[in-house]
């Protein structure tokens, strides 16, 4: 099993790189053999906030994480949450509020890392 770590630090919407990795996680976490494992660091935690409505027609940012979620891993800086006033009953299900130490497990237990 090849495993890949992706960690997203951009806030969920005014830029695409959020959306873009999320993207290539949901791809690569629904191919045979991979285990994907994702990690929220800085305002990308707020792509967990369990809630998100955005226009018609618009991408959520919370529902194409919650498939990564189902599929693989989601781990977030627990210190950028309460930096950012998010508490873990607001987060979307699979998302769970983590350290920089399971960070640094994760990176070292990867065969790649890609950040976004």
């Amino acid at each position: 099993m090849t495993s890949t770590l992706f960690i997203l630090n951009d806030a969920p919407y005014g830029h695409e790189r959020a959306y873009n990795g999320l993207r290539l996680a949901s791809a690569l976490a629904g191919k045979e053999g991979q285990q994907v494992r994702l990690f929220l660091l800085a305002d990308a935690v707020g792509c967990a906030k369990a809630g998100q409505k955005v226009p018609p027609g618009y991408y959520n940012i919370q529902l194409m994480l919650g498939k990564v979620a189902r599929q693989g891993e989601v781990g977030l800086c627990g210190t950028c949450m309460d930096a950012r006033g998010l508490t873990d009953t607001e987060l979307t299900d699979g998302a769970k509020r983590s350290t920089l130490a399971q960070l640094a497990d994760w990176t070292a237990e990867a065969d790649k890392v890609i950040v976004f």
